[in-house]
C-alpha cells in the first residue's frame, strides 16, 4: 500500500512539474509577443516621427525672437511693437516684410501636422485634456503673468504711464486694446491653435477613418503634376475677400481675415500627414516651388521698396494684389517642408532638447525683449549692433530662465505647457 502511495506522489509531482512547466513556457511566450509587440510599436514610432517637421518647428520658434527683434527698428502698416528704436532700418524692413508673409502659415500647418500623430493616440478625452493644459492653461497663465510687463514698458517708454508696476496692473484690465490695455499679445496664436483645434474636430475625426472619400480623392488628385501648387488657390481666394477688409489685428472676435487663412494652414498640415503622396508630391515640387517662391517674393519686395502697392480697399488692384501674396505665402511653406524633408529629417540630442524648451522659449521670449530693449535702445548705437546685442541677450535670457526655473520643477512646466517630470 506505501509503496502504491508514493508511486501516486510521485505521478502527481511529474504531472504538476510538466504542468507548471507548460504554464511557465506559455507565460514566456506571453511576454516575448509582448516585448516584440513593444518593440515595433516603438520600431512605428520612430518611421512615423517626423524630425523635419520637428526641425521646422524649432527653427520658426527661435525665428520669432529675431523677427521681434527687428521689429523693434520697423515702422509700417503691420504695426508698431512695444518698443520702438528712434531710427528704423531699411534692412530690418524688408526681414519683416519676407519672414511675415510665411512664417505663420508654416507654424499653423506644422500644428496642423502635430494635431494628426496627438489624435493617432489619444481619444477625444484624452486629446481635448491635452489641448487644455498644452494651450489653455500657458496662455491664461501668460496673459496674466508674461504680457501685462510688456504694456506696461509700452506706456512707459511712450511717457504715458508714471505709475509703478503693480499700480499700474489692475489697469492692465481696462478696455481692450486699441481702446484699452487688454491684451494677449504673442500668445495670440495660442487661442487661435485652440480654437482650430476644437472648431475642426469633426473634420478631423472624419478625414481619420480609412475610407474618407474626400481624403482619398484629394490624395490621388495631389499625384498630378503640379496639384500641390494648386492648394494656394482656395488661401489666394480668403486673402483677396478678406484681408482688405480685416488687414489682421489677432483680437479672434473680429480677425475674419487670419482666423480663416490660418485655419487652412491647420487643416493644410492635417492633411499632409495623412497619406504619403502629399509629402511625395512635395518632394517632386521642390525645384519649381522654391522658383516660384523667389520669383514672387521678389516681385513683392520690389513693390514695397518702390512704394507701389495698391490702397487699401476692395479695388481690383488691392484683391489682385491680395491673392498674390495668399500664393506667394503657399509657395514658400511648400518650399520650407520640401527644404526639411530633403535635409532635416534626423533625429539629435540637440533637437530633443530643443523640441521641449521650443514652447517655454516662445512663451518668454518677448516678455524678456522688451525688458532689454526698454534700456537699450536709449544707447548711442548702430542698429546693426543694437539687434545684435538684443537678440542674443535675449536668446541667454530667455533659455537661462527656462533652465532654472522650469525645466526642473513641474509646478512651471505645467503652466507652462510641458509634461510632468517622472521622479
Amino acid at each position: 500500500m506505501r509503496r502504491r502511495v508514493r508511486s501516486f506522489d510521485r505521478y502527481v509531482a511529474r504531472r504538476g512539474n510538466r504542468h507548471t512547466l507548460k504554464e511557465g513556457a506559455r507565460l514566456n511566450s506571453s511576454l516575448l509577443k509582448a516585448m516584440q509587440a513593444t518593440e515595433k510599436a516603438k520600431a512605428t514610432h520612430e518611421r512615423q516621427r517626423r524630425y523635419d517637421l520637428d526641425w521646422l518647428r524649432v527653427l520658426a520658434v527661435l525665428l520669432l525672437l529675431y523677427f521681434h527683434t527687428a521689429a523693434i527698428f520697423y515702422q509700417g502698416e503691420l504695426g508698431e511693437f512695444y518698443i520702438q528704436n528712434a531710427q528704423t532700418s531699411l534692412v530690418m524692413h524688408g526681414l519683416i516684410l519676407f519672414v511675415h508673409q510665411w512664417h505663420m502659415p508654416l507654424l499653423f500647418l506644422v500644428s496642423g501636422a502635430g494635431t494628426w500623430f496627438a489624435l493617432s493616440v489619444r481619444t477625444l478625452k484624452q486629446y481635448l485634456q491635452e489641448r487644455c493644459q498644452r494651450l489653455l492653461v500657458p496662455f491664461v497663465f501668460g496673459t496674466l503673468v508674461l504680457i501685462p510687463p510688456q504694456v506696461y514698458l509700452r506706456l512707459l517708454n511712450r511717457s504715458t504711464a508714471h505709475a509703478s508696476y503693480f499700480q499700474f496692473y489692475p489697469q492692465f484690465f481696462h478696455g481692450i486694446r486699441p481702446h484699452g490695455n487688454f491684451e494677449w499679445g504673442h500668445l495670440w496664436f495660442l487661442v487661435y491653435l485652440f480654437s482650430f483645434s476644437l472648431v475642426t474636430l469633426p473634420l478631423l475625426f472624419y478625414l481619420r477613418k480609412p475610407e474618407a472619400k474626400v481624403r482619398l480623392a484629394l490624395a490621388g488628385w495631389i499625384e498630378k503634376p503640379g496639384a500641390i501648387l494648386l492648394f494656394a488657390l482656395p488661401l489666394a481666394v480668403l486673402e483677396g475677400t478678406l484681408r482688405p477688409h480685416w488687414l489682421g489685428f489677432q483680437n479672434l472676435y473680429d480677425d475674419w481675415a487670419n482666423f480663416c487663412v490660418y485655419l487652412l494652414y491647420f487643416v493644410y498640415g492635417y492633411l499632409l500627414c495623412s497619406d504619403d503622396r502629399f509629402s511625395q508630391a512635395i518632394d517632386k515640387h521642390l525645384s519649381i516651388a522654391s522658383g516660384l517662391a523667389v520669383l514672387c517674393m521678389g516681385i513683392l519686395l520690389s513693390l514695397w521698396q518702390a512704394g507701389s502697392i495698391p490702397d487699401r480697399g476692395y479695388s481690383p488692384l488691392y484683391v489682385l494684389y491680395q491673392c498674390f501674396r495668399g500664393c506667394n505665402a503657399w509657395f514658400w511653406v511648400v518650399t520650407l517642408l520640401g527644404l526639411g524633408r530633403k535635409y532635416l529629417h534626423r533625429n539629435s540630442q540637440l533637437l530633443q532638447y530643443a523640441n521641449e524648451a521650443a514652447y517655454p522659449f516662445y512663451l518668454l521670449h518677448q516678455t524678456v525683449l522688451v525688458l532689454l530693449a526698454f534700456y537699450v535702445v536709449r544707447w548711442n548705437f548702430s542698429v546693426p549692433t543694437k539687434f545684435w546685442l538684443l537678440s542674443t541677450a535675449s536668446f541667454g535670457a530667455t533659455i537661462a530662465l527656462y533652465e532654472g526655473l522650469i525645466r526642473h520643477f513641474n509646478i512651471p512646466r505645467w503652466l507652462f505647457g510641458l509634461k510632468p517630470l517622472r521622479r
